[in-house]
């Protein structure tokens, strides 16, 4: 059993080492040594062996002719083989003869074909560097030429583009280590042209400023001058075109000019090209080409907020530079052209900015520039016009704010508050309109000779009446050579009022006032020339210590002809302002009741200086107080003072006709006044009755003046009533009535209703101590004894009712 089992063992064994790879018989073969039957192995190894050989053997013996065959075939190619192989042979001698020049020359070409492969490539490598150099050489040369903007460009393009293709070549690396140093020196270059431009502009503002100012004018005298549309201040519409055509690259709305077109601003048209005598504008006057210029390297470099920063500071700072007024500006009209016109100037180029950049100077910006401008614009000219006092040059400097107004109002910065400060201005103008003209009247009224004016022609006649609407039809009708009724004063101060009139005019027009407004305006500072000026000129005459009633007469004439040329002031003012005269809630003239005043003053005053003069011919009067009879005669200072009246009053036929009657009452009356005062004089101790015939005889001459008339227009003796109360005074006394003044005191039928008893007392004291102090020894006698206790009693009757009144 055993047996068999190791047979079999060794059977799968020799079939395993037969079928199995050499390479794996190891473990099979490790098998067997490693077992107890190695020797029986190796019998059945050798049996088997022997078996292979047998049928080896047999295999051979079946194909051994087919070998024997095949040997012989071979042995008869041996020969054929050995005359092939001669053949070739003597070929291969032949062609590696032959090949020896074929190598020489593929040596050759192998050579050219690795130059030519060099070449390719230097071409290649050449290809991209030459683009880096051309590039290059163009930023050296927009570098010297100072076209800062294509250089960043320029050099962007190298940087970004060129470069990277190149390779790494040394060169390469120089370039890509100064393109720092070239964003540098661009940077801090166009900095440095801004900061010359702003140098530039700040000293040039005025010269910008008046070029604005004057195409304004122009174009505000073109629109006077024809119907027409108002055309765009100073290329308003090519700024707008440049400004669209100047926002559209880079994504940053500023488009790089070239070196050239930076700084032109407008574009005209053809016409306006044709056009030589045009005013420049700002963009002829200034090259904009450096801010344009930094602008864009700060937005190429990525800093555009810090170059938006420094232009809105610096110019700030130019602002209130240019907003500071010279402590002289109000000396002469150039002070104000100059500080108006750089105004004008820095907002123009501000303007001018905001239109051809975006962002740069913005809207909001602007105006609140403007606002600080105009606060402070204002300011100043409301201190330095207070000094002014030349009316001419306060006119001047209207029609300069007008048109400082108008220059930036084309330019859309609003001037309502200008406007405002002029109608401000216009009080203070009016008030030295005044004062000029109260010079003016002054210096008539001093020239003037207070005499009718004598007309010798016809042509004459016509020019005063040319000057002064003189109605007068009988006057008209008097032959040559006659006099007009007033002085040189009317005409003359006719005319200046109507030129005051047009000096107010002159300071309305283009205000943008209304006619009514104007006609208001107009009609009020007239009115306070009338009642202020004329007004106090005229009481200033009169008032004169040395203005006589001939004079005073004369004014009276010249004011009341003044009164009536009022209508016509109304007429001229409605004329010139095209509004009716009968207009509601328009302002009316005081020139009627300013005349008015001026005349009642003027008559105020003759009364006066008629009675002072009176007065001095009454402190000449020298009575003898103790005088036993009068002198049968008037005395001489009245004889004297009725010869003054007489000739006086012929001059009062040219007044009116009240005029006159109250002057000669007043003058009676005064003169009674006067005469009584002189018996009522404290210091006055005694009175004679001759004295008092005296009296009687002077009051007598006045009323014998009284009832001839001196003037015309008194009812019967209607002048003699002025001197009623002095006349019945002496009649008392003269008369001795004192039992008919007792028994009718307080009757409305007393024949001495005007003496009072205060008077009667006083006066009879002093002629009984007159008759005490001259009949010392008269007393003795019995008639004067009751002479004086008759006066005795009348004193105390007459002290009763003085006691019985104030009871």
């Amino acid at each position: 059993m055993a047996n068999a089992e190791i047979a079999a063992e060794h059977e799968r064994i020799l079939r395993e080492i037969e079928s199995t790879d050499t390479n794996c018989i190891g473990p099979t073969l490790r098998s067997v040594y490693e077992g107890q039957e190695h020797g029986g192995f190796m019998e059945k190894l050798d049996g088997r062996i022997r078996n292979h050989d047998r049928d080896i053997e047999k295999m051979c013996n079946h194909h051994f002719q087919g070998f024997v065959d095949s040997i012989t075939e071979l042995l008869k190619v041996r020969g054929e083989a050995q005359k092939l192989k001669s053949q070739v042979t003597g070929t291969n001698q032949r062609l590696q003869d032959d090949g020896k020049g074929i190598i020489t020359s593929m040596g050759e070409l192998r050579l050219c074909r690795i130059q030519q492969r060099n070449i390719a490539t230097t071409i290649d490598k050449l290809t991209h560097c030459l683009p880096v150099l051309q590039m290059y050489s163009k930023l050296q040369e927009q570098m010297r030429d100072k076209r800062y903007y294509p250089a960043l460009r320029t050099l962007d393009q190298l940087e970004l583009s060129c470069l990277p293709r190149a390779g790494h070549y040394r060169f390469c690396s120089i370039m890509s280590e100064s393109t720092a140093l070239l964003r540098e020196q661009i940077r801090d270059t166009a900095m440095g042209q801004l900061r010359d431009f702003l140098e530039s502009i700040r000293k040039h503002s005025d010269k910008i400023g008046e070029t604005a100012m004057r195409q304004a004018q122009q174009q505000r005298s073109l629109d006077s001058a024809v119907s027409l549309q108002p055309r765009a201040l100073i290329g308003r519409r090519a700024r707008k075109e440049v400004a669209g055509a100047g926002t559209e690259s880079d994504g940053q709305g500023t488009s790089p000019m070239s070196e050239q077109d930076s700084g032109i601003l407008d574009v005209e048209d053809e016409d306006e090209e044709e056009e030589e005598d045009e005013v420049p504008g700002a963009h002829e006057l200034v090259d904009f080409s450096p801010v344009y210029s930094c602008l864009h390297v700060y937005t190429v470099l990525g800093s555009r907020e810090v170059f938006d920063s420094y232009y809105r500071k610096q110019r700030r700072k130019q602002a209130r530079l240019v907003l500071q007024p010279h402590s002289n500006m109000h000396e002469t009209l150039d002070g104000y052209r100059r500080y108006f016109n750089q105004i004008v100037g820095f907002f123009v180029l501000e303007d001018h900015i905001l239109h051809t950049t975006q962002g740069l100077v913005s809207r909001a910006y602007l105006d609140e520039l403007w606002e600080l401008a105009l606060s402070k614009t204002i300011a100043a000219l409301r201190t330095h016009s207070s000094y002014c006092t030349d009316p001419d040059l306060v006119l001047d400097l209207k029609n300069l704010i007008v048109l400082f107004a108008d220059t930036l109002q084309g330019y859309g910065f609003p001037v309502s508050q200008l406007f405002d400060m002029m109608l401000e201005m216009r009080d203070q103008y009016g008030e030295i309109l005044l004062k000029k003209w109260n010079l003016i009247f002054r210096q008539i009224l001093d020239l003037d000779n207070f005499s009718p004016i004598p007309v010798v022609t016809e042509e004459e006649y016509r020019n005063y009446t040319s000057q002064f609407p003189l109605q007068d039809p009988e006057l008209d009708k008097l032959p040559f050579p006659k006099k007009l009724p007033f002085s040189e004063f009317v005409p003359k101060v006719y005319g200046q009022i109507k030129e005051f009139i047009y000096a107010c005019l002159k300071y309305s027009e283009d205000l943008h006032l209304s006619s009514t407004e104007i006609d208001d305006m107009i009609r009020k500072s007239t009115n306070l020339l009338l009642t202020r000026t004329l007004n106090h000129c005229l009481t200033y005459v009169i008032k004169k210590n040395n203005v006589g009633l001939v004079e005073l007469v004369q004014v009276i004439i010249n004011t009341t002809h003044l009164e009536q040329s009022c209508q016509y002031l109304e007429e001229f003012i409605s004329n010139i302002t095209n509004v009716p005269p009968n207009t509601a809630n328009a302002t009316k003239l005081y020139g009627t009741s300013t005349f008015k005043d001026a005349r009642h003053t003027a008559e105020e005053e003759i009364y006066t200086n008629l009675n002072a003069k009176i007065d001095q011919f009454l402190q000449l009067a020298d009575y003898d107080w103790t005088a036993a009879q009068g002198g049968g005669v008037a005395s001489d200072y009245l004889v004297d003072l009725i010869a003054f009246l007489r000739s006086t009053f012929t001059v009062f036929t040219n007044l009116p006709g009240k005029v006159a009657q109250t002057a000669c009452m007043s003058a009676c009356k005064h003169i009674s006044d006067g005469l009584l005062q002189l018996l009522q004089n404290p210091e006055l101790r005694c009175v004679s009755m001759g004295t008092l015939q005296q009296f009687n005889t002077d009051l007598h001459e006045c009323e014998s003046f009284a009832r001839v008339g001196p003037v015309a227009g008194f009812h019967g003796e209607t002048l003699l009533l002025a001197f009623s109360h002095l006349r019945q005074l002496l009649d008392l006394f003269i008369l001795w009535d004192w039992s008919t003044y007792l028994a009718d005191y307080g009757r409305p039928t007393s024949r001495y209703l005007r003496v009072s008893p205060h008077t009667a007392l006083s006066l009879l004291d002093k002629i009984r101590d007159t008759g005490r102090k001259s009949n010392m020894f008269a007393q003795f006698r019995k008639n004067e004894r009751d002479k004086q206790k008759l006066i005795d009693t009348v004193v105390k009757q007459l002290r009763n009712l003085i006691t019985s009144q104030q009871a």
